[in-house]
């Protein structure tokens, strides 16, 4: 994703530059010398061609909204392998491309929401720091923070939880596992857990911070481990599954029930 998204940047303002190179001085110098006889120069005919694609996709990919592929089981039931989703970029401020720096404000993230970030990484040596995480914020600036035994408890108050049985399972992931609806406060939501709870601790989130867990609470990678996650390292809110489509040509299942699903 980071390379795409250099790349892309990369070629808009590439073409971008040529075109203005070409309408301020190159074209004027070939009609002078010869007027409508000079052909246009290849480079420039490809760039008058692609700039405008290129340039609509940037902005809409950096300002609006990017797909994403769920890669691993960490946000299940919710979110499954082979879920493509879509992520509304301004929801917590637009962001420059490249840097993620946050140039016009609109807004945080709520206890609950699904969001897409930059991974801190565990330490600077980390191979997948920086790469595309998904997890649920849990705790906000200024909550108070405990997890223990698969339970949460937020601000001194135990969240409250439903036994909804057994979870069948996707795809060899899940079977057995307990699936729970947990009443966070903003938004309840299903939960998987299993015998072996991970990840117990406490946590005061400051500001300018947030503490993110994975659904699948005892198989995933998340705050717990990490620690609490920068507001510079969002990048937006996941809100819709407009996919499900595993292996190459979908030759591992696809789902045609799961197109146009909300993330919950």
């Amino acid at each position: 994703m980071k390379l795409f998204e250099f790349l892309l940047v990369a070629l808009t303002l590439a073409s971008g530059l040529i075109l203005l190179a070409d309408k301020l001085y190159f074209a004027r110098r070939r009609a002078r010398r010869a007027g409508l006889l000079d052909s246009e120069p290849a480079v420039v005919d490809y760039s008058r061609a692609f700039f405008p694609v290129l340039a609509i996709v940037l902005v809409v990919r950096s300002f609006i909204a990017e797909p994403y592929k769920i890669p691993s089981s960490s946000m299940m039931p919710n979110l499954l392998i082979g879920d493509f989703i879509l992520v509304n970029k301004f929801a917590y401020g637009l962001r420059l491309p490249l840097t993620n720096t946050t140039f016009v404000p609109l807004g945080e993230p709520a206890r609950g929401d699904v969001v897409v970030f930059h991974f801190p990484g565990h330490n600077d040596q980390d191979p997948n720091k920086g790469e595309n995480f998904i997890k649920r914020v849990v705790g906000v600036p200024g909550d108070q923070v405990a997890f223990e035994g698969n339970s949460l408890t937020l601000n001194g108050q135990p969240v409250k939880y439903e036994d909804k049985g057994i979870y069948a399972g996707h795809r060899g992931h899940g079977e057995g596992a307990s699936l729970l609806v947990e009443e966070l406060p903003g938004r309840t939501h299903t939960v998987l857990e299993t015998a072996y709870p991970a990840g117990q601790g406490e946590w005061t989130v400051p500001a300018g911070k947030y503490l993110v867990m994975g659904d699948n609470r005892d198989n995933s990678d998340d705050g717990r481990f990490w620690g609490l996650l920068p507001e510079e390292n969002l990048r937006g809110k996941a809100f819709l599954i407009w996919l499900n489509c595993s292996g190459w040509f979908c030759k591992d299942g696809f789902e045609p029930s799961r197109i146009g699903s909300g993330v919950k």
